[in-house]
């Protein structure tokens, strides 16, 4: 039998976050009560009005191939969110809608990235950008910021991390996975070296837009120094609650809008035609929704921040968007739990939690930052309470 598997696939690695969300449903199978914090989703139902506009596009017969990047309707309501909520200028035509962010992210590293190319990723990061660089052969270049700086780089060490081959810079605020959200300050200090810089591009996952306490919201591409060169990935799936519809797009300068299409033409095409109508309700319609999961995340990151600064040895900060924590966890490596083994890392601390605790975190490592977790408190305030009950129980058997 033929198993021959590329190199390029052989080079990434697995994800994660849905590695462990799978050994937690699988516990969950045997009948384990495992509460899972690991899951980056929403726990909401997609807004009414949305699934109906799903269910009349399906009767309107919204059942054909659309246009590559996605119907020119939604494009345009697009385009008009980005005016008015983000005072951005982008086309219709400068839009491309995907099978979620994700693929957004990838089609435009694989149209930029040539190999040897290198991309800034602030760390730490979401598990996939890193492996996006991999696979279009860029060289990702992580800069490190820790919970002492809030997670957040400085303008400093981006200057220090650009070379001659710097092609493009990878942000993501608000933050998956720490909730770290750039103040409008703290941007323009990262655009004025950008600016020294035209060679950059400027890749922004603004995914977690809407999940955001701090009470504004400044895109990366309202910075008119760098507008012509920066991207905006985003889409429905945090905001409205609507993961497995599977839409995000991509918002690009028009050049680079083509290679897009010219790229997802190829390999996918468009997007679920019916999804999209339902995307386009989302946009279009009411956005009370977004407004009221705001607050209860909001309500949610308050709790958890608060019972995790109680567990002796958890170092805590207090994020101000998307809905993660990410706590340091470094004062237990070196522990031993009550069956004797040894804690080494914290990966060992997250699959002790997992198999002890009965909690489904992620390990930091997977991130970028060892010594770090990630908690997702994306569910119920008394699933919470429970699951921060456990793990004050779990840690405090350490030895």
């Amino acid at each position: 039998m033929c198993t021959h598997v590329s190199e390029r696939v052989n080079a990434l690695a697995p994800s994660a976050t849905l590695a462990m969300s799978q050994k937690s449903n699988e516990l969950k199978a045997q009948g384990v009560d495992v509460i899972n914090l690991s899951v980056g989703e929403p726990d909401f139902e997609t807004p009414r009005h949305i699934k109906e506009a799903a269910k009349k596009a399906i009767d309107d017969n919204f059942t054909f191939y659309t246009p590559v990047p996605g119907y020119m309707s939604l494009r345009k309501a697009i385009s008009d969110k980005l005016r008015n909520e983000n005072g951005v200028d982008y086309a219709s035509e400068q839009i491309t809608v995907s099978n979620g962010a994700k693929q957004a992210l990838c089609n435009v590293i694989l149209a930029t990235i040539n190999k040897g190319d290198e991309v800034i990723i602030p760390m730490p990061a979401w598990v996939s950008y890193v492996e996006m660089v991999k696979l279009a052969e860029g060289k990702p270049v992580e800069v490190k910021a820790d919970i002492s700086q809030d997670f957040k780089i400085t303008p400093a060490q981006l200057e220090s991390a650009i070379t001659p081959a710097t092609r493009m810079i990878l942000l993501c605020s608000p933050s998956n996975p720490t909730g770290s959200v750039y103040s409008r300050e703290e941007l323009q200090g990262l655009v004025s070296v950008l600016a020294k810089h035209p060679q950059i591009l400027v890749l922004a996952d603004e995914i977690y837009e809407h999940i955001n306490f701090t009470g504004s919201f400044t895109s990366m591409a309202s910075f008119p120094e760098i507008a012509d060169r920066t991207i905006i990935i985003n889409g429905v799936s945090k905001a409205y609650a609507m993961t497995g519809w599977r839409i995000g797009y991509s918002a690009a300068p028009l050049w680079l809008a083509k290679a897009v299409n010219k790229l997802q033409g190829q390999y996918t095409s468009n997007a679920s035609s019916v999804a999209q109508k339902a995307a386009e309700a989302a946009y279009t319609g009411s956005q009370e929704c977004v407004a009221e999961m705001n607050k209860a995340f909001e309500r949610r990151r308050n709790l958890v921040v608060e019972l995790a600064s109680q567990i002796p040895g958890l170092k805590v900060n207090r994020p101000t968007g998307a809905f993660y924590l990410f706590p340091e966890v470094s004062a237990y490596i070196g522990k031993t739990t009550p069956d004797g083994k040894k804690i080494g890392s914290s990966a060992d601390i997250a699959m002790y939690l997992l198999e002890s605790g009965h909690v489904a975190t992620v390990d930091g490592g997977a991130f970028g930052m060892e010594g770090y977790i990630r908690l997702s408190y994306a569910t119920g305030d008394d699933n919470i309470r429970e699951a921060l009950r456990r793990m004050a129980e779990a840690f405090a058997a350490l030895k």
